[in-house]
């Protein structure tokens, strides 16, 4: 699409603005109750898809389907990223009605970090056309390392933080305790961080990592920086939201790092026959539209896979617990 400088304008200044809605009625710390979680994910979604309509109605079919299946898979991979963030909460011991400002700055931080990668993608894009064999090479790695890793049944117990973060601590200081809503406090004289600050931190920095496969995925769907960004940014603003509505059924997702890695895998494949294309190879180029109905198939499947094996795990510990209790009893009676 042809997007002029004003429009990039009003849509940064229209981002800000929910973004401001956004914390204005979440700047009280309280607990989020599913209700309140639930209406707001509504409302970020319906958001969401208004604004496509909008593209499409403007920029033409082609860019709707572009936007609506970028926005579906950063949604989607969004979602594996709240595993992580559950992971980082339980590490600093993030009391519950400081949680959703957590997240709130937290993915405002990924946001600005993640409009710099989008920028520094699309230049790189539009100077060197062989980088979508990197990218297409790179996703179709990660799709198998993912594979890989729920194969082995691997269970992300603990979070480590990373070099950057733990300097950032050295440097500064942090505080023994979390001080409210303050990000700083003199202590024995001296300005720290407080937990808080340090978790909003890696809540950012972690989301940055994940935006190593996220970005590539979404260039691999739509090369118009305004929709990769657009896309990104209502995935991402909503993601506070979801973390409280569906923090609970995280873990029945069983087989979620399986669809991931098919969508990442499939996205990959389109990529390198992109750039094949590109360079006058006459082969196949998947088109948006199927592309749309590939991500949107496994992601259902995928979801409705997860709720059968989870409802058949939790029988078989039902029936197990059952059992061994029969056992404790029977041994008590003799």
């Amino acid at each position: 699409m042809d997007v002029s400088m004003t429009i990039w304008v009003l849509t940064i200044l229209g981002l800000g603005a929910l973004i401001a809605v956004d914390f204005f009625i979440g700047r009280k710390p309280h607990d989020v109750s599913i209700k309140e979680a639930g209406i707001w994910t509504v409302v970020w979604i319906v958001l969401a898809v208004l604004f496509g309509i909008g593209v499409t109605i403007w920029g033409g079919g082609q860019a709707g389907g572009e936007f609506f299946a970028g926005f579906i898979t950063e949604k989607s991979l969004s979602v594996d990223n709240l595993f992580v963030f559950i992971l980082i909460m339980a590490k600093f011991s993030v009391p519950s009605h400081l949680q959703q400002r957590v997240l709130l700055i937290g993915v405002l931080i990924a946001l600005v970090l993640r409009a710099i990668f989008i920028a520094a993608g699309a230049a790189i894009i539009a100077s060197f056309s062989w980088v979508f064999y990197l990218f297409g090479a790179f996703l179709i790695y990660t799709a198998w390392k993912l594979i890989k890793e729920a194969m082995a049944d691997e269970d992300e117990d603990d979070w480590d933080e990373n070099r950057i973060l733990k300097s950032i601590e050295k440097k500064f200081g942090v505080a023994d305790r979390y001080h409210g809503t303050k990000l700083f406090i003199v202590q024995s004289g001296k300005k720290v961080m407080t937990p808080l600050l340090v978790v909003m931190l890696a809540i950012g920095m972690t989301d940055v990592l994940f935006a190593m496969d996220s970005i590539p995925a979404i260039f691999g769907l739509t090369q118009d920086p305004y929709i990769v960004f657009t896309a990104n940014a209502f995935a991402l603003m909503g993601l506070r939201q979801l973390y409280f509505l569906i923090g609970g059924l995280l873990k029945k997702l069983v087989h979620l790092s399986y669809g991931l890695s098919v969508i990442l895998g499939f996205i990959g494949v389109k990529l390198v026959l992109h750039a094949l294309h590109e360079s006058g190879v006459h082969v196949p180029e998947i088109s948006i539209p199927v592309s749309l109905a590939v991500i949107c198939g496994v992601l259902v499947i995928t979801t409705i896979t997860s709720l059968i094996a989870s409802k058949k795990q939790s029988e078989k510990a039902a029936a197990e617990a059952a059992e061994a209790a029969e056992d404790n009893k029977a041994g008590a009676e003799r």
